[in-house]
């Protein structure tokens, strides 16, 4: 099972880390893309299904629409982290959600798929991954599709945590002009030095059973540095940015009486092993703070003096950047 196999690449991969350091149904064709279908499930709540071609298969996509589509709405990429959504560990299922943005104005999109990808595009077919071209998909073939399919505003935004929050930097770096905000929780954002190419080995290779060399090649290669977003800095300036991390001690969401989810990790787990993922992650967090210090970017550094590798932080975290987010879709 998938779930079962993330569970256990998360213990291996903090050993290997230390040791390194019903509804309605419509569907159009799109020119160059393929298909799109979208079909309700509840309320905001739909299943989108849209055809990639770099990929050469249909990516499914959760949509929550806002309640008011009388007139043209932004929209916000919302990545899940290393299962990429596939093993349960997601926004639907492991927050409130649905209920949080009940009354926001703005379409949040989220891909389904993209298991230990960085949601990149890889260099090479993968045995694991298989033919992994995210930042195409991501960047160029999916967002003109959903603004005509859903007759939004034009404007984007873009979150993620954990293995995504480095994915979400490392996009707006590849796509300038694309998202006006960028929220990076728990990431590492770093890829082309020892510490930050140890810390993604441990999610490719450990966690995801596969080689990174598919990915960007040598681990010298140039391509390391241009996917990191701690070198290319730079090129985030203009983007409203928010940053956050926890210390990897443990926080309000390690109580015991609190109720724990089917997906979540054993107590002890995010204990332990959340523990030291958020420890790495801050290290990197607080290197890519003082690198956007170093060049005058403006940025929302948030740095929690507890809390582990976990969702109940990643919630809080969404709410605390809201406004943020918000601010940047409408141009406020």
């Amino acid at each position: 099972m998938k779930t079962h196999r993330l569970k256990r690449g998360m213990t291996c991969a903090v050993m290997a880390f230390a040791l390194t350091v019903p509804g309605t149904h419509a569907g159009a064709s799109t020119p160059g893309s393929g298909e799109i279908r979208i079909q309700q499930v509840d309320g905001a709540r739909w299943d989108m299904h849209v055809y990639s071609q770099a990929m050469g298969r249909e990516i499914p996509l959760q949509l929550i629409r806002p309640a008011d589509t009388s007139v043209p709405r932004p929209t916000l990429y919302l990545l899940n982290g290393a299962g990429g959504g596939e093993d349960g560990a997601n926004w639907l299922n492991q927050t409130k959600i649905l209920d949080f943005l009940a009354d926001k104005n703005v379409n949040v999109l989220i891909p389904a798929e993209g298991m230990f990808t960085y949601y990149t595009d890889w260099i090479r077919e993968d045995p694991v991954v298989g033919r992994a071209k995210w930042q195409t998909f991501l960047t160029r073939e999916l967002p003109p599709i959903v603004d005509r399919a859903l007759g939004t505003t034009g404007v984007n935004a873009i979150a993620g945590l954990s293995m995504a929050g480095t994915s979400v930097l490392d996009l707006a770096i590849q796509a300038p002009g694309l998202y006006r905000g960028v929220a990076s929780y728990s990431g590492c954002a770093q890829t082309s030095d020892p510490m930050g190419q140890a810390f993604l080995r441990t999610v490719v290779e450990v966690m995801g059973e596969t080689d990174a060399r598919n990915m960007w090649g040598p681990y010298d290669d140039e391509e390391w540095r241009r996917h990191d977003p701690t070198v290319n800095a730079e090129r985030l300036r203009g983007i409203s940015l928010y940053v956050s991390n926890g210390s990897g001690l443990p926080g309000p969401y390690e109580n015991p009486m609190l109720p724990r989810s089917a997906q979540a990790p054993e107590l002890h787990e995010q204990v332990l092993v959340g523990g030291v993922i958020e420890a790495a992650t801050n290290v990197c967090t607080q290197r890519l703070a003082e690198r956007l210090a170093e060049l005058d970017i403006p940025a929302t550094v948030h740095f929690r003096e507890e809390g582990t590798h976990s969702w109940g932080y990643w919630e809080d975290e969404l709410k605390r950047s809201w406004p943020q987010i918000e601010a940047s879709l409408l141009g406020s």
